[in-house]
């Protein structure tokens, strides 16, 4: 036992009198630069330290090294550039050629059986439209005549929206045509002529989309049709009175009208309903650059956590030190995402749209740890092969590709993105927004997705790791063997 003991004792020593004097080494080389100098062997005498200017021969080695170094830097990052940002610019630079893809329905209950005039009037404008008629090129959305029988009511149409079985819908009221004949009859003031027409869109679903392309094709459609149509209305209405009335008619006609204008000066009109709305601008944080700064902090983590280790790592075997890297970071982002999560609370972020607000906001951080474990041990992986000095490359490509498919819905652009489907932010955003605005709930596929990645990195950190041990331990056994035959 004490023989093992001095043994080790005795490595120590050994490997303590290695390093002073490598320390003494490199203290008579003097500065970094001069051992590069003197490793490719460019100069016979080291330059002085603190006595030349950049221009100076004696260091001309030292600057062609220097600008080797920055010149390799600027090619890689335009390399970087072309690659990755491309991607970013792709993903919004076509999304409006791509707005036909966003499906919506149209339901007509005007009548028994949708005979109703503006009920026919405004399946056939959005029946148009969907073909593109009226319009620049695809600059509509793509209708879909449904019967009413499919969804009964108001309420189950709001659930198909909600749902995300269409991006919007448009309902034709019952009986509207005849509400309006029977307002301007018997003067009925308390006709509202919005109720003609329901419009529903779920803006917590994509505020971009809503916002840029769903509303404001669809109220500009609404608009024109029930203009001309209300004008047409209104003619063949007067026309009545003048044509065929007598004067007694005519008369009571207008004293309806006084009673009831709105009947005459907007017969038809449409109600805007949101079912979930974008409620604060600080969502936006969350949604998008928030998740920018998860991976930030994982990459933090992951730098932080490859200068640690490198203390240690040495002197451990395999297996623990495998261990070490998976479980170390995984403990660490606890305290970091639960942070994360608390700086939303002063700015009133809703976490009570669909759970309670401590239901809520614990699901919310629950998420947020899953989205910086998946890409903070995918960083964990990759600084073992790119090593320290190109991981930043690595952490570009990251970011953008997982940006690239969270800002706009992955419907609005070519289909090269739907790899998005699969990536964290996309998934992690999805979640957010489910448990914010009360949006379709597919948690369990998010979480699923998130999950999918640390399983990932739970088998890429130690292949890597066992494959660079490999290595260093091959080149151990390398530099023992070459001391013993110094020896």
């Amino acid at each position: 036992m004490d023989s093992s003991r001095n043994s080790i004792a005795r490595t120590a020593v050994d490997e303590h009198s290695e390093e002073d004097v490598y320390i003494k080494d490199e203290q008579t080389r003097g500065e970094l630069g001069h051992r590069m100098a003197e490793d490719e062997a460019q100069a016979p005498t080291g330059p002085r330290k603190f006595q030349h200017a950049f221009w100076d021969a004696e260091v001309a080695h030292l600057r062609k090294i220097y600008f080797k170094i920055l010149g390799m830097t600027v090619a890689l990052l335009v390399v970087a550039m072309w690659l990755f940002f491309s991607i970013y610019w792709g993903s919004l630079g076509e999304t409006a050629e791509h707005v036909p893809k966003l499906k919506a329905y149209v339901i007509n209950r005007d009548g028994s059986n949708g005979e109703g005039l503006l009920g026919q009037a405004i399946v056939a404008a959005f029946e148009a439209n969907s073909r593109g008629e009226g319009v620049a090129a695809k600059q509509h959305l793509t209708w879909t005549v449904v019967d009413s029988s499919y969804l009964p009511s108001n309420e189950d149409v709001a659930h198909a929206v909600v749902e995300e079985e269409v991006w919007a819908a448009v309902v034709v009221n019952s009986d509207a045509t005849s509400l309006l004949t029977s307002a301007r009859s018997s003067g009925n003031s308390s006709y509202d002529p919005r109720t003609a027409l329901t419009f529903y869109y779920n803006q917590g679903r994509n505020e971009i989309a809503a916002n840029s392309f769903i509303v404001p094709f669809t109220t500009a459609l609404l608009q024109s049709t029930l203009s001309a149509f209300n004008a047409k209305t209104n003619a063949q209405y007067f026309a009545s009175l003048t044509s065929g009335a007598d004067e007694a008619t005519r008369q009571q006609a207008l004293a309806v009208i006084a009673q009831a204008p709105q009947t005459v000066s907007q017969p038809f009109n449409y109600q805007a309903v949101n079912l979930r709305p974008y409620t604060k601008t600080a969502s936006q944080a969350v949604l998008l650059v928030g998740q920018i700064y998860i991976i930030i902090l994982s990459f933090i983590i992951t730098m932080t956590h490859d200068f640690a280790r490198g203390i240690i790592s040495p002197f451990l075997r395999f297996t623990s030190y495998a261990r070490m890297r998976l479980l170390v970071p995984l403990v660490i982002y606890i305290p970091v995402s639960f942070s994360y999560a608390m700086v939303n609370l002063p700015f009133k972020i809703t976490f009570d749209a669909k759970y309670t607000y401590a239901g809520g906001f614990f699901l919310f951080w629950v998420f947020v740890y899953l989205g910086m474990a998946a890409m903070g041990l995918a960083t964990e992986a990759m600084i073992t092969l790119l090593t320290p000095r190109f991981i930043a490359y690595f952490l570009i490509a990251l970011i953008i590709t997982n940006v690239s498919v969270a800002s706009v819905p992955i419907v609005l652009q070519p289909s090269f993105y739907r790899y998005g489907y699969g990536f964290p932010v996309f998934n992690l955003s999805e979640a957010v927004r489910t448990i914010i605005f009360n949006t379709k709930n597919r948690l369990g596929l998010n979480a699923g997705v998130l999950l999918a990645w640390v399983a990932l990195s739970m088998i890429t950190v130690p292949l890597f790791t066992w494959l660079m041990r490999r290595k260093d331990e091959q080149a151990e056994k390398q530099k023992n063997a070459e001391k013993k035959i110094v020896v």
